[in-house]
């Protein structure tokens, strides 16, 4: 299936997409044996290193529905666009796509950043102003969400867009649908939703 963008669907393409400048991260084996709760509390890292749905867990954390605006449908082609390696495992043509995740009330609690097939994302993203969980869930894809590298950094776009100080917490994984990477995703969560899990970290460190 190809691409096909009405013209009246567009958003305005963006340039460049907002990755963190890192203070600290980690890589797979980090993810897989967890952070010092001095670092980043217990709360925190079942958000950003346990495998279930962001989307999920924001409605549940909100009680209200996570709803999507999206920033950004660009086609970036053979680039790798600064994003993570595993952009690699992504095939060409590449397409990129920015969102906000916020509450139904207006209120950002993330930002994601994910590349697709630009020759399948009409299958598997057909409501596009939907999470993309929503979307494949629809469909009963099986996935896997394969957790690769965590971030403690600072953007200055994002303390903008969410109103809120950093530094940020983010993380980068592979979606793995039939054996096949799906798609790259990069997500920041916004510190307001201290307001629901606590503070990031159980001293003064990083987060």
């Amino acid at each position: 299936m190809t691409l096909s963008l009405k013209s009246e669907e567009k958003p305005k393409a963006c340039k460049e997409w907002h990755s963190l400048t890192p203070i600290w991260e980690g890589d797979e084996q980090v993810v897989r044996r967890g952070l010092p709760h001095a670092q980043l509390a217990p709360s925190w890292q079942i958000l950003l290193l346990g495998d279930g749905s962001p989307t999920r867990h924001l409605k549940l954390l909100t009680r209200e529905a996570t709803e999507v605006d999206v920033i950004d449908m660009s086609l970036i082609g053979d680039s790798d666009d600064g994003a993570p390696a595993l952009i690699e495992a992504v095939p060409k043509p590449r397409l990129r796509r920015q969102v906000w995740l916020r509450t139904a009330s207006g209120q950002r609690l993330a930002y994601a950043a994910s590349w697709w097939d630009a020759n399948l994302v009409d299958e598997y993203l057909q409501n596009r102003s939907s999470p993309i969980w929503d979307n494949l869930s629809r469909l009963r894809t099986e996935l896997y969400r394969d957790i690769e590298g965590i971030y403690c950094g600072h953007s200055q776009a994002l303390e903008e867009a969410f109103g809120e100080k950093g530094p940020f917490w983010g993380r980068h994984y592979l979606f793995w649908h039939d054996k096949k990477p799906l798609t790259l995703i990069y997500e920041v969560f916004s510190p307001y939703l201290k307001k629901y899990i606590g503070e990031m970290s159980l001293t003064n460190g990083l987060g």
